[in-house]
């Protein structure tokens, strides 16, 4: 029996080690996979990074880690012409299937999946800031987007008549859709534009318009769009996501 305690007690305290030992080398792993993230995307910000499952020590031995989770707050990703930045904020991915070199210098994971938000003020920057003429003496612009319920995106349109500003902007439903990284708000319907009648493919120059996310962390893509409470919510995907190297 005596034997048997020594050894149960051995037992616990090599696992104990080994538990101990594991945690330290993920957490080190951790901080170096963020570090070379935030050089390669050139990140204000250390990213957070997680590596999940356990024992991480026997994925280093495969060669392979499971599931490594990232995280960027307020990422600035660039527009089509690069003329300026569109900010994507909390921005999450699980990436699968990740092989790295010993030093984590470089890491691929096989598989991403993940989500971020755009703000509503960031899609914005997409449309026309310049009152454009529809009519003989109107002009309009868009000057606010914000949750229109349903998944729709309520688009307000300042109105002028004969350069006179309406005091109430009209407000248009738009749906956002995603095609290649490009994110689309098109109107569902179109409202007179101060009891004006107009063509509709006039107000379609005002109310419609694109914008594109290029360059985003380890070249993930845009899945789809939903409008939500404060922002375009987004689901990312992609495969051969580079997280070093």
């Amino acid at each position: 029996m005596r034997a048997l305690r020594i050894l149960l007690i051995t037992v616990v305290i090599l696992g104990g080690l080994f538990v101990a030992a594991d945690r330290l080398a993920v957490h080190f792993a951790e901080g170096e996979v963020a570090d070379r993230l935030k050089s390669r995307e050139n990140l204000a910000e250390t990213p957070d990074v997680s590596i999940n499952g356990f024992p991480f020590l026997t994925q280093v031995a495969g060669g392979e880690l499971d599931d490594v989770e990232v995280g960027i707050d307020g990422y600035e990703a660039a527009t089509a012409d690069g003329s300026e930045q569109v900010r994507v904020d909390d921005l999450r991915a699980h990436m699968k299937g990740v092989d790295f070199s010993g030093d984590f210098s470089s890491a691929t994971a096989a598989t991403a999946k993940g989500t971020a938000t755009i703000a509503y003020d960031e899609l914005l920057k997409a449309a026309d800031p310049q009152p454009a003429d529809v009519a003989p003496g109107v002009n309009a612009r868009i000057v606010g987007l914000s949750d229109g319920g349903n998944g729709k995106i309520d688009v307000a349109v300042e109105v002028t008549l004969a350069g006179k500003k309406l005091p109430e902007p009209a407000h248009v439903l738009s749906s956002v859709t995603v095609r290649n990284n490009r994110l689309g708000v098109k109107a569902d319907n179109l409202p007179e534009l101060g009891g004006v009648t107009l063509a509709e493919s006039r107000i379609r120059e005002i109310t419609d318009f694109q914008q594109t996310i290029d360059e985003l962390p380890g070249g993930i893509k845009l899945d789809k769009v939903e409008a939500a409470a404060d922002g375009v919510d987004i689901t990312v995907r992609g495969t051969n996501i580079t997280l070093a190297g």
